[in-house]
């Protein structure tokens, strides 16, 4: 849930913060009734392994680095809501504002099971024509994926990352843009 719930933070504004080491340790001990953490810095100096094992620490330098180079997660107000087929996954676009620069962030909201569905992604509102394949870039993982038309399907596995941040590229690049084809 720690990266799920910095994806949403780091995506849905733009700014926002955690309390690093706690967080980046997924420190999840609480007093027992209340929302603050068993043995905080609130009372004591603590000496925090950041290199301890389940440490998040380069998922967040990934995140703040796919914010620093996408324009779009640079603007508070520019967010649209998808549509998607499960209740376990949010799904969100922010564009630029000459919609060079369009993201699409997914997030499982299940922490414990593989949430899968389709994504409704607005064609027109993206000036993406409907006939043509466009290259979903998954910014976290590197992966990409070939959509078409305004519904595609999304798998988002807990264990491994519960969020897809995907750069949408309008235009793919077919044989015939080469100046080899013949």
């Amino acid at each position: 849930m720690f990266i799920a719930r910095l994806v949403l933070a780091a995506t849905l504004s733009s700014n926002y913060g955690i309390y690093g080491p706690a967080y980046e340790l997924c420190v999840t001990d609480a007093v027992p009734g209340r929302e603050e953490y068993l043995d905080s810095e609130k009372y004591e100096i603590k000496q925090w392994n950041l290199e301890q094992p389940g440490n998040i620490t380069d998922f967040i330098s990934k995140v703040n680095q796919v914010r620093r180079d996408n324009p779009a997660l640079q603007d508070t107000y520019n967010i649209e809501f998808y549509e998607t087929d499960n209740d376990y996954l949010l799904a969100y676009g922010k564009t630029s504002d000459d919609l060079e620069n369009i993201i699409i962030t997914v997030v499982n909201l299940d922490p414990y099971h593989t949430q899968a569905g389709f994504v409704h992604v607005p064609l027109d509102n993206l000036d993406i024509a409907h006939d043509r394949p466009f290259l979903a870039d998954e910014l976290l993982s590197h992966d990409k994926y070939i959509w078409q038309g305004e519904w595609n399907f999304i798998e988002l596995d807990p264990k491994l990352v519960p969020a897809h941040i995907l750069r949408i590229r309008k235009r793919m690049r077919r044989e015939q843009d080469f100046d080899y084809f013949m």
